[in-house]
């Protein structure tokens, strides 16, 4: 009986070694690795995606990192409800590649803009509402002087302070 139970082990082990094998290089469907392994895992250098997503237990996208639409890259972070409420990334090449935060309302136009701008990058925060500037804050990228402008209901420009 010992060789038996012995001989009867070590088959099932090479048969579920083989079988693992078989599964990962097969092409055949990928099992979760158990936790075990993972810990034991050498970390990878790097992992390339086109776009990461994040799910909240119902499956919701509620974060992703990804190229927005003009080929910057960017990271959208989404409500409840799946409405974009926050990006954080860089403009396109062609705008400089610009960093930039944008509060989005609840129906995902811009509220609330903070960036660099012009050729000294110098900050600039715009207000808006209903996807109209109201107010712009920062410092003028020629001078570097604070400016401050609003515009009133008639789009008209309202110099507070400062040029822009």
């Amino acid at each position: 009986m010992g060789k038996t139970y012995l001989a009867g082990v070590i088959s099932g082990l090479a048969g579920g070694v083989m079988g693992a094998w078989l599964l990962g290089h097969a092409g055949g469907p990928a099992l979760p690795a158990p936790a075990a392994a993972v810990v034991a895992t050498a970390p990878h250098e790097a992992i390339s995606a086109r776009r990461i997503e994040l799910v909240d237990g119902s499956g919701r996208r509620r974060a992703e990192m990804a190229l927005s639409p003009d080929g910057g890259p960017a990271l959208f972070f989404y409500d409840s409800s799946g409405r974009n409420r926050l990006v954080l990334g860089l403009y396109a090449p062609a705008e400089s590649e610009y960093p930039f935060v944008v509060l989005n309302d609840t129906r995902q136009q811009a509220a609330g803009i903070f960036r660099l701008f012009g050729s000294q990058e110098t900050p600039v925060v715009v207000l808006k509402h209903q996807g109209r500037d109201r107010s712009v804050y920062g410092l003028n990228p020629a001078s570097i002087e604070p400016f401050l402008v609003n515009y009133p209901g008639d789009g008209t420009k309202s110099r507070v302070f400062g040029d822009f």
